[in-house]
């Protein structure tokens, strides 16, 4: 079946925001695996029209801000109204701040973003499990399931945690504030329950 611009297969449109600090390729198959053409942009009107907006990021906080403020982006992803789920650096991005570079976030999340101490491994990579799990994201996934991460800052709890996560301290691996989410693990890595967060997420 061939795909349309918007990256529409039948259903909603799903556009990943595209600002050069991205694991695309693993995102776009896992909603490949789901019928959906996700489709790069940082064409803004592309972005506001899209039914649901993913935003990614593997690397480092100041350089990607620095991007997103070199496009204007920074700007434009508070203002979405549709569902916007960040992913990783990409929920990170959307505190008020992390300590990566002593950087200013987008400020969605009230929430700030600190190092793990020198306690435990840097960076957590592999499977850890998520519980205290509070939202319709997480419909059909059971507590303390494993899920897959890689990362060496943690946001704090607060008001908008929805799952949380131990490693050498209890963390907020998700987070949710009204149309925006953010999962600090990686769900297009995390195997058919990490689909079934991504289905949910398309089924808002």
């Amino acid at each position: 079946m061939s795909s349309s611009p918007s990256g529409r297969l039948g259903g909603a449109s799903v556009v990943i925001i595209d600002y050069g600090a991205g694991n695309i390729k693993s995102i776009q198959f896992a909603f490949k695996r789901l019928g959906y053409d996700a489709v790069l942009s940082n064409n803004p009107e592309e972005i506001k029209a899209a039914d649901k907006v993913i935003f990614p990021g593997v690397g480092e906080a100041s350089s990607a801000m620095k991007m997103l403020r070199e496009t204007g982006l920074n700007k434009l992803i508070p203002t979405l109204k549709q569902p916007v789920l960040g992913i990783c650096l990409g929920m990170q991005l959307m505190c008020l701040h992390t300590e990566e570079g002593n950087t200013e976030g987008l400020g969605i999340f009230q929430t700030k973003v600190k190092r793990f101490s020198d306690d435990v491994k840097v960076p957590q990579m592999g499977w850890n499990i998520i519980k205290d799990l509070k939202s319709e994201l997480f419909t059909y996934i059971k507590e303390n399931e494993y899920m897959y991460l890689v990362h060496s800052y943690y946001a704090e709890h607060c008001n908008e945690t929805i799952a949380a996560t131990d490693y050498g301290i209890n963390y907020a691996s998700a987070l949710q504030h009204e149309n925006f989410y953010g999962t600090q693990f990686h769900p297009e890595k995390s195997g058919n329950e990490g689909v079934k967060i991504l289905k949910n997420f398309i089924n808002m």
